[in-house]
């Protein structure tokens, strides 16, 4: 049977691959993490982002019955959060 300190002792030993990922955490855990050169996106900033683009779209189609000036300005600047959404 097998112990389970060894079992623990050998579970915390790692390759040279894993301690360069490990080595590229912060103590927040999505900030600047890289794989194979490109940096991984933080969820959380991501859907805050999502939720500002859709309420902005969203108060840009109520605007349509009021000024389509001001809606189309709405849907631009909605658009412009959806690329900055993209690079979070």
């Amino acid at each position: 049977m097998t112990n389970p300190h060894d079992v623990f002792k050998a579970s915390k030993k790692t390759s040279k691959k894993h301690k360069a990922i490990e080595s590229q955490f912060n103590t927040d855990f999505y900030s600047d993490v890289f794989v194979k050169g490109q940096k991984i996106p933080d969820p959380k900033k991501h859907q805050l982002v999502s939720f500002l683009k859709s309420g902005i779209r969203i108060a840009g189609y109520v605007a349509l019955f009021f000024s389509i000036e001001t809606a189309a300005v709405l849907l631009i600047v909605s658009e412009l959060v959806g690329i900055y959404e993209e690079l979070v």
